[in-house]
C-alpha cells in the first residue's frame, strides 16, 4: 500500500519540500561521483592507476567537504584521505 502524500499546511512548507530535494538531488550525485572514484581507486592494480585518479577524488572530497555535501565534513574528508594514502601505500610494497 503506497504512503498518502500529504499537502504542505503553508508556502514556507511548500518552499522547504523544493529545497530539500534541490538538496538531495545535488548530495546523492557527489556522493555517487565519490564513491566512483574511490571505487576506481580500490580496484587500481599498479600504483600508477590509482595516482591518476587521486587528484580528482581528493578535489571532490574538499569540494564536498568546503560545501557540507553529501555528509561530508573536513574531518570525513581527511579521513577519507588518509585511507586512500594507506592504500597507495600497500600497492606501493607491493610492486617493490
Amino acid at each position: 500500500m503506497a504512503a498518502k502524500k500529504m499537502v504542505p499546511p503553508n508556502k514556507s512548507c511548500v518552499k522547504r519540500l523544493r529545497q530539500a530535494e534541490k538538496a538531495n538531488a545535488a548530495n546523492r550525485s557527489v556522493r555517487s561521483a565519490i564513491r566512483t572514484s574511490l571505487g576506481k581507486v580500490r580496484s587500481a592494480k599498479t600504483k600508477e592507476e590509482a595516482l591518476k585518479e587521486v587528484p580528482r577524488l581528493y578535489s571532490m572530497m574538499d569540494k564536498a567537504a568546503a560545501k557540507s555535501r553529501a555528509g561530508f565534513s573536513k574531518n570525513r574528508a581527511s579521513n577519507y584521505k588518509a585511507k586512500v594514502g594507506h592504500l597507495l601505500n600497500k600497492l606501493s610494497a607491493v610492486k617493490a
